[in-house]
């Protein structure tokens, strides 16, 4: 950086430009010209009680005018009809014998036991669903 900006200085000081009067005192005139803006704060404005009062009553009048208009366009519900053709879905009850596990073999054994219980089960199932549909 420090060669660049040695370089940098050097250029400046070869570049001669003469700069007329009527320029300079047009740029010193712009530059005192110039005033900087005031900051102004911006502070809350208070407004007035009845604005929360009319905001809050159309609030609700817009809301009671969307729940009558949903209402007066919404169609009467038609009465269903049975259809006799089609039977209600009934299923099986099932009667849950469960018994507390009591280990009298090594536990691969009751494992191997387990699974085959589950695909007796299973199996079981499928055919009951196939016997109703």
């Amino acid at each position: 950086m420090d060669k660049l900006a040695r370089q940098l200085r050097d250029d400046a000081l070869k570049i001669d430009c003469t700069i007329s009067e009527e320029l300079d005192e047009r740029i010193r005139a712009s530059l005192q010209g110039i005033t900087p803006e005031p900051v102004q704060k911006p502070g809350a404005t208070a407004r007035p009680a009845w604005f929360w009062w009319a905001s809050s009553l159309t609030g609700v009048v817009a809301a009671t005018a969307a729940i009558v208009i949903i209402n007066v366009q919404a169609p009467e519900p038609r009465p269903v009809a049975e259809n006799p053709a089609v039977t209600p879905l009934v299923l099986p009850t099932i009667k849950w014998n469960a018994e507390t596990a009591v280990l009298t073999s090594p536990l691969e054994q009751e494992i191997e036991d387990l699974q085959s219980d589950l695909k007796k089960a299973e199996e079981a199932v499928k055919q009951d669903i196939d016997r109703l549909f």
